[in-house]
């Protein structure tokens, strides 16, 4: 089993969660974070003065797949997530050791 980590703009969100249910995955994750990566934040503007906001808003995705849909699910996110500018996001896949879903005991696969 892998995680599928995605960092990606928050305005992206409901593409992204299409993509993903029209791909046959059927659970996520989301959570707000904050970050800079070659964009080094932003200037904005507020009553006439200027100001860097050098921490961004982004919003990261995780989901958690048997190994062969990995590709499916990276494609999904990639092709929904892309405007192609700076600050599109990342996408990282982590291998899972195991997962137990509390409620009723399944494990790995049959818990997912």
């Amino acid at each position: 089993m892998k995680k599928v980590e995605a960092i990606i703009r928050p305005f992206k969100l409901e593409d992204v969660k299409i993509a993903l249910v029209n791909a046959g995955i059927v659970g996520m994750t989301v959570s707000e974070v904050r970050g800079f990566g070659r964009q080094k934040g932003q200037v904005e503007r507020y009553r006439g003065s200027e100001f860097t906001v050098e921490f961004l808003q982004k919003l990261k995705l995780e989901i958690v797949v048997d190994d062969d849909k990995v590709d499916t699910v990276v494609e999904a996110i990639q092709g929904a997530a892309r405007t192609g500018e700076i600050g599109d996001g990342k996408i990282f896949v982590n291998t899972i050791d195991g997962v137990i879903r509390i409620r009723t005991g399944d494990r790995d696969s049959g818990a997912i």
